[in-house]
Protein backbone atom coordinates (compact mmCIF):
# COMPACT_ATOMS: atom_id res chain seq x y z
CA UNK A 1 0.00 0.00 0.00
CA UNK A 2 1.45 3.40 -0.97
CA UNK A 3 2.34 5.63 1.98
CA UNK A 4 3.01 9.01 0.38
CA UNK A 5 0.67 11.40 -1.41
CA UNK A 6 2.62 11.29 -4.66
CA UNK A 7 2.37 7.51 -5.06
CA UNK A 8 -1.28 7.47 -3.92
CA UNK A 9 -2.11 10.23 -6.44
CA UNK A 10 -0.21 8.46 -9.21
CA UNK A 11 -2.09 5.21 -8.56
CA UNK A 12 -5.48 6.93 -8.38
CA UNK A 13 -4.74 9.00 -11.48
CA UNK A 14 -3.75 5.87 -13.42
CA UNK A 15 -6.97 4.12 -12.41
CA UNK A 16 -9.11 7.17 -13.23
CA UNK A 17 -7.38 7.45 -16.61
CA UNK A 18 -8.44 3.86 -17.23
CA UNK A 19 -12.08 4.91 -16.73
CA UNK A 20 -11.50 7.80 -19.19
CA UNK A 21 -9.99 5.43 -21.77
CA UNK A 22 -12.99 3.13 -21.46
CA UNK A 23 -15.33 6.08 -21.91
CA UNK A 24 -13.48 7.25 -25.03
CA UNK A 25 -13.62 3.71 -26.46
CA UNK A 26 -17.35 3.52 -25.71
CA UNK A 27 -17.93 6.92 -27.30
CA UNK A 28 -16.01 5.93 -30.44
CA UNK A 29 -18.47 3.08 -30.93
CA UNK A 30 -21.44 5.46 -30.93
CA UNK A 31 -22.37 6.30 -34.47
CA UNK A 32 -22.44 9.91 -35.53
CA UNK A 33 -23.02 11.12 -39.06
CA UNK A 34 -19.47 10.24 -40.15
CA UNK A 35 -17.91 6.87 -40.87
CA UNK A 36 -15.34 5.74 -38.30
CA UNK A 37 -13.66 2.31 -38.16
CA UNK A 38 -14.14 2.33 -34.36
CA UNK A 39 -17.87 2.00 -35.04
CA UNK A 40 -17.33 -1.70 -35.77
CA UNK A 41 -14.95 -2.35 -32.84
CA UNK A 42 -17.59 -4.01 -30.65
CA UNK A 43 -18.60 -6.43 -33.45
CA UNK A 44 -17.66 -10.05 -32.77
CA UNK A 45 -17.60 -12.62 -35.58
CA UNK A 46 -17.96 -16.36 -35.10
CA UNK A 47 -14.71 -17.58 -36.63
CA UNK A 48 -13.08 -20.97 -36.39
CA UNK A 49 -15.35 -22.09 -33.55
CA UNK A 50 -14.89 -19.02 -31.37
CA UNK A 51 -16.09 -15.40 -31.19
CA UNK A 52 -13.40 -13.03 -32.46
CA UNK A 53 -13.28 -9.23 -32.78
CA UNK A 54 -13.96 -8.10 -36.35
CA UNK A 55 -10.53 -6.49 -36.63
CA UNK A 56 -8.94 -9.96 -36.19
CA UNK A 57 -10.66 -11.40 -39.27
CA UNK A 58 -10.80 -8.33 -41.55
CA UNK A 59 -9.46 -4.88 -42.33
CA UNK A 60 -11.83 -1.94 -41.84
CA UNK A 61 -11.44 1.16 -44.01
CA UNK A 62 -13.28 4.44 -44.65
CA UNK A 63 -13.33 5.12 -48.41
CA UNK A 64 -15.84 7.99 -48.03
CA UNK A 65 -17.58 9.87 -45.23
CA UNK A 66 -20.74 7.72 -45.19
CA UNK A 67 -19.26 4.32 -46.05
CA UNK A 68 -17.14 1.70 -44.33
CA UNK A 69 -15.53 -1.20 -46.14
CA UNK A 70 -14.59 -4.46 -44.50
CA UNK A 71 -12.00 -6.56 -46.36
CA UNK A 72 -12.37 -10.11 -45.00
CA UNK A 73 -9.12 -12.08 -45.09
CA UNK A 74 -10.69 -15.54 -45.39
CA UNK A 75 -13.40 -15.92 -48.05
CA UNK A 76 -15.22 -18.51 -45.89
CA UNK A 77 -15.76 -15.82 -43.22
CA UNK A 78 -17.72 -13.36 -45.42
CA UNK A 79 -21.22 -14.62 -44.52
CA UNK A 80 -20.46 -14.80 -40.79
CA UNK A 81 -19.01 -11.27 -40.93
CA UNK A 82 -22.06 -9.90 -42.77
CA UNK A 83 -24.35 -11.52 -40.18
CA UNK A 84 -22.29 -10.15 -37.27
CA UNK A 85 -22.40 -6.59 -38.65
CA UNK A 86 -26.13 -6.81 -39.40
CA UNK A 87 -26.92 -8.18 -35.91
CA UNK A 88 -24.67 -5.83 -33.88
CA UNK A 89 -27.52 -3.43 -33.08
CA UNK A 90 -26.13 -0.42 -34.95
CA UNK A 91 -28.80 -0.44 -37.64
CA UNK A 92 -26.32 -1.20 -40.43
CA UNK A 93 -27.04 -3.10 -43.65
CA UNK A 94 -23.78 -4.64 -44.94
CA UNK A 95 -23.54 -5.54 -48.63
CA UNK A 96 -21.06 -8.29 -49.57
CA UNK A 97 -19.07 -7.99 -52.78
CA UNK A 98 -16.66 -10.93 -52.95
CA UNK A 99 -14.32 -10.66 -49.98
CA UNK A 100 -15.17 -6.97 -49.61
CA UNK A 101 -18.20 -5.91 -47.56
CA UNK A 102 -19.57 -2.41 -48.08
CA UNK A 103 -21.31 -0.89 -45.06
CA UNK A 104 -23.20 2.29 -45.98
CA UNK A 105 -24.14 4.48 -43.03
CA UNK A 106 -27.77 5.58 -43.19
CA UNK A 107 -28.68 9.15 -42.30
CA UNK A 108 -29.48 9.43 -38.60
CA UNK A 109 -33.07 10.23 -37.69
CA UNK A 110 -33.87 12.58 -34.80
CA UNK A 111 -35.17 9.61 -32.80
CA UNK A 112 -31.92 7.68 -33.34
CA UNK A 113 -29.85 10.76 -32.40
CA UNK A 114 -31.79 10.99 -29.12
CA UNK A 115 -31.13 7.28 -28.43
CA UNK A 116 -27.42 7.77 -29.12
CA UNK A 117 -27.32 10.83 -26.85
CA UNK A 118 -28.95 8.81 -24.05
CA UNK A 119 -26.43 6.01 -24.56
CA UNK A 120 -23.59 8.57 -24.39
CA UNK A 121 -25.06 9.86 -21.11
CA UNK A 122 -25.14 6.33 -19.68
CA UNK A 123 -21.51 5.73 -20.70
CA UNK A 124 -20.50 9.04 -19.07
CA UNK A 125 -22.39 8.19 -15.86
CA UNK A 126 -20.64 4.80 -15.77
CA UNK A 127 -17.28 6.59 -16.04
CA UNK A 128 -18.26 9.02 -13.26
CA UNK A 129 -19.21 6.09 -11.02
CA UNK A 130 -15.88 4.38 -11.76
CA UNK A 131 -13.97 7.58 -10.92
CA UNK A 132 -15.91 8.00 -7.67
CA UNK A 133 -15.13 4.38 -6.78
CA UNK A 134 -11.42 5.09 -7.26
CA UNK A 135 -11.79 8.20 -5.07
CA UNK A 136 -13.46 6.09 -2.36
CA UNK A 137 -10.54 3.63 -2.44
CA UNK A 138 -8.06 6.51 -2.16
CA UNK A 139 -9.93 8.04 0.78
CA UNK A 140 -10.00 4.65 2.55
CA UNK A 141 -6.25 4.29 2.03
CA UNK A 142 -5.66 7.73 3.52
CA UNK A 143 -7.97 7.04 6.50
CA UNK A 144 -6.19 3.74 7.17
CA UNK A 145 -2.83 5.51 7.14
CA UNK A 146 -4.17 8.02 9.67
CA UNK A 147 -5.59 5.23 11.88
CA UNK A 148 -2.20 3.51 11.87
CA UNK A 149 -0.67 6.87 12.88
CA UNK A 150 1.51 6.91 9.76
CA UNK A 151 0.16 10.36 8.91
CA UNK A 152 -1.37 13.08 11.06
CA UNK A 153 -4.90 14.46 11.00
CA UNK A 154 -3.86 17.63 9.15
CA UNK A 155 -1.98 15.59 6.56
CA UNK A 156 -5.03 13.35 6.16
CA UNK A 157 -7.19 16.40 5.43
CA UNK A 158 -4.67 17.80 2.94
CA UNK A 159 -4.33 14.46 1.15
CA UNK A 160 -8.11 14.01 1.08
CA UNK A 161 -8.44 17.47 -0.47
CA UNK A 162 -5.85 16.52 -3.13
CA UNK A 163 -7.76 13.31 -3.95
CA UNK A 164 -11.01 15.30 -4.19
CA UNK A 165 -9.40 17.84 -6.55
CA UNK A 166 -8.14 15.00 -8.76
CA UNK A 167 -11.64 13.49 -8.77
CA UNK A 168 -13.29 16.82 -9.60
CA UNK A 169 -10.87 17.34 -12.50
CA UNK A 170 -11.67 13.88 -13.90
CA UNK A 171 -15.43 14.40 -13.56
CA UNK A 172 -15.05 17.73 -15.36
CA UNK A 173 -13.15 16.01 -18.21
CA UNK A 174 -15.90 13.37 -18.44
CA UNK A 175 -18.57 16.08 -18.63
CA UNK A 176 -16.59 17.92 -21.33
CA UNK A 177 -16.28 14.72 -23.37
CA UNK A 178 -20.01 14.13 -23.02
CA UNK A 179 -20.87 17.66 -24.21
CA UNK A 180 -18.51 17.21 -27.17
CA UNK A 181 -19.98 13.81 -28.08
CA UNK A 182 -23.55 15.07 -27.70
CA UNK A 183 -22.76 17.97 -30.04
CA UNK A 184 -21.19 15.50 -32.49
CA UNK A 185 -24.27 13.24 -32.37
CA UNK A 186 -26.75 16.07 -32.85
CA UNK A 187 -24.92 17.69 -35.79
CA UNK A 188 -26.94 17.44 -38.97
Amino acid sequence: MPTDLESISADLSRRMDGAMDTLKRDFSGLRTGRANPALLEPVKVEAYGTMMPLNQVATIAVPESRMLTVQVWDRSMVNATVAAIRDCGLGLNPQPDGQMIRVPLPILTEERRNELAKAAGKYAEGARIAVRGVRRDGMETIKNLEKKSEIGEDQMRDWSDAVQKLTDAMIKRIDELLVEKDKDIRQV
